[in-house]
């Protein structure tokens, strides 16, 4: 029996992560979609929590797409939300990193992004698609630096594996304007803001009635131990099997935090 078929019943709410826990950018894991309605089956909140730059109408349509049915999940939560909303509330054109479909995403929301070399803000999605490591984007971050541009990163994830091949996200581009002393503005997980709406969406439950499932130790575990959540490590997804470093809770101010369990996949 897997630890999923004896799950406690005061688990009343899931945050689960999507990429690298549902799919892996190209195709849904197996027993993905059976484990999520499973859930929803036995009276539990499924609330996609994910980093994904992005509106919740476009990663519902990215999720469909994939194969993954919308009576899967309760409530989506997306860092790109978040950073839309502090983008539009800035009131001036900013720069953008990221694929044109982000940009459009972004646009459709409101955010005037600026074709011009000169912005006191920068959007950070991601790559865009041809550079797909964040070291080629230095020249970019080198102008930004110079002009004393915030970037704001709205996926604090640094790495992805798509369809097998690993890939930078934004926030490894950030990472690099950070060391060079840029300032960054983070939407995301771990940072609490998403946490917080993601709750609002499940009606409020108190913290020992929700359970963490996620692949990322920097952004998945670090955010919900932070939260004071349970949470199961899905070792399978961006950490390749590799487990959990025994000095991670320390590193981190974490006291003597380990999730509740460490499990390949959804299966």
């Amino acid at each position: 029996m897997s630890f999923w078929e004896s799950l406690d019943p005061r688990y009343r709410v899931i945050l689960c992560d999507v990429w690298g826990v549902i799919h892996d950018g190209v195709h849904l894991y197996p027993n993905a979609t059976e484990r999520l309605r499973g859930w929803r089956g036995e009276g539990r909140q499924v609330i996609l929590v994910t980093n994904a730059p992005r509106t919740v109408e476009s990663v519902a349509a990215q999720l469909q797409r994939i194969g993954l049915p919308s009576n899967c999940w309760d409530g989506i939560a997306t860092s790109g939300e978040a950073g839309i909303a502090a983008l539009v509330s800035l009131g001036a054109p900013v720069g953008f990193i990221g694929t044109m479909a982000d940009r459009a995403v972004l646009e459709g929301r409101g955010v005037a992004i600026t074709g011009e070399d000169h912005f006191n803000d920068l959007a950070c999605t991601g790559t865009d698609g041809d550079r797909r490591n964040a070291a080629q984007y230095q020249g970019n971050l080198d102008a930004c630096l110079a002009a004393g541009v915030t970037l704001h990163c709205l996926n604090p994830d640094r790495i992805v594996i798509r369809g097998g091949v690993e890939e930078d996200c934004a926030g490894a581009i950030a990472d690099l304007y950070a060391a060079q002393g840029g300032r960054v503005e983070w939407y995301g997980k771990p940072y609490g803001h998403i946490y917080e709406h993601a709750l609002h969406l499940a009606g409020g439950p108190s913290a020992d009635a929700v359970l963490a499932v996620g692949d990322s130790l920097r952004t998945d575990m670090l955010g919900a131990a932070r939260m004071g959540f349970n949470t199961v490590f899905v070792a399978g997804g961006i950490h390749h099997g590799e487990g959990i470093p025994p000095s991670f809770a320390a590193e981190n101010e974490l006291g003597d935090w380990h999730p509740v369990a460490i499990v390949d996949n959804l299966a």
